[in-house]
C-alpha cells in the first residue's frame, strides 16, 4: 500500500491528502468484548443529541460521590469496564459517553472539539468534579476545561495522554507513507476547516488554561501508542497539580483491566 501512496503522493497529493485526513477523523470499530458487554448492560443507557448526533450514554450506580470516564481514540465506553464495579463499590455514581462513531454512538466527524463538547455536556448535566480519560480522552477533555475556566474539577485521573497535535499528524504520515510535502497539504486543510493552527494544539497548552486542583497521570514506560514523553512533557507543564507516575507491564491498554492500576485510580480519587 505504502509505495502506491507515495506514488500517489506525487501523480496526485490531494488524493492522499484526502486519504489522511479521514484516518484522522474517522475511527476504526472494533468488536466489544464480553466483559465490556456485560458491564454496559447494567448501566442505565439513555442517547442524547449533542450537535445532531446521536450520543450514546451510560450511568452506574447511585453513589455520593461523582465521576465522569472518558475513553480514547477507537474506543468506547466499555473500555473501563474493569475500573467501574470499583468505582460503584466505593459510593461513586458513574457516567460516561460514547463519543460520535465510536461504540453505540451514531456515526459522524469525531474530532477533538467532538470529544471536549460532549465532555462538557456531560460535566454540566451531571455536576461532576473529578475525570477519568483514556488516551485521546485527555485531548478532548483537557481542550473542554481550558475552555470553559468556569468547570472547577477536584481529582483528574490520565490513564497515558498524548501531548502534541503535531505528533498524532506525524503518526498518520508514517502509517499511510505520505511525503512531507503531503504532510503540509494535510496540514492546511486541517487548518482550514477547523480554523486552528495546528502547532497551537497541545494537551501541554490546555492544561495551563484548567481550572484542576489535583492530577495524577498513570503511563507504561514501554507503552507502544504513546510514548511516555508526551506525558511527561504534559506533567512538566502542570507543574505541582500533577504527579506522574511511571508503571511497567501494562502497555497502552491493558492498563484498563490491571488491578493495581484500579486500586491506586480509586485511592487518588477519594
Amino acid at each position: 500500500m505504502k509505495p502506491l501512496i507515495k506514488l500517489l503522493s506525487t501523480t496526485a497529493p490531494n488524493v492522499v491528502v484526502n486519504i489522511a485526513y479521514k484516518k484522522i477523523l474517522k475511527p476504526q470499530v472494533f468488536k466489544l468484548r464480553p466483559h465490556e458487554i456485560e458491564i454496559l448492560d447494567k448501566a442505565e443507557q439513555k442517547k442524547v443529541e449533542i450537535n445532531a448526533i446521536g450520543i450514546q450514554t451510560y450511568k452506574w450506580g447511585n453513589g455520593s460521590k461523582k465521576v465522569l470516564l472518558v475513553h480514547g481514540w477507537e474506543g468506547q465506553a466499555g473500555n473501563f469496564s474493569d475500573i467501574i464495579p470499583s468505582l460503584v463499590d466505593n459510593d461513586y455514581t458513574v457516567y460516561a459517553f460514547d463519543a460520535p462513531s465510536h461504540g453505540f454512538s451514531e456515526q459522524g466527524r469525531t474530532t477533538m472539539f467532538d470529544f471536549s463538547n460532549i465532555v462538557k455536556y456531560m460535566l454540566d448535566q451531571h455536576q461532576m468534579d473529578k475525570i477519568i480519560s483514556h488516551s485521546f480522552g485527555s485531548v478532548g477533555t483537557t481542550h473542554c476545561l481550558a475552555n470553559h475556566g468556569n468547570i472547577q474539577i477536584s481529582k483528574y485521573v490520565m490513564l497515558t495522554t498524548p501531548d502534541r497535535f503535531e505528533q498524532r499528524l506525524d503518526d498518520v504520515a508514517a502509517f499511510v507513507g505520505i511525503t512531507n510535502k503531503v504532510k503540509t497539504r494535510l496540514v492546511n486543510k486541517l487548518e482550514t476547516e477547523f480554523n486552528l493552527k495546528v502547532k497551537d494544539q497541545n494537551v501541554s497548552d490546555f492544561v495551563k488554561k484548567s481550572n484542576v486542583k489535583e492530577a495524577l497521570i498513570l503511563h507504561d514506560i514501554n507503552d507502544k501508542v504513546v510514548n511516555i514523553e508526551q506525558s511527561e512533557s504534559v506533567q512538566k507543564a502542570w507543574g505541582n497539580t500533577c504527579e506522574l507516575r511511571r508503571i511497567e507491564n501494562t502497555g497502552h491498554f491493558r492498563i484498563l483491566r490491571t488491578k493495581s492500576i484500579v486500586d491506586q485510580i480509586v485511592t487518588f480519587l477519594d
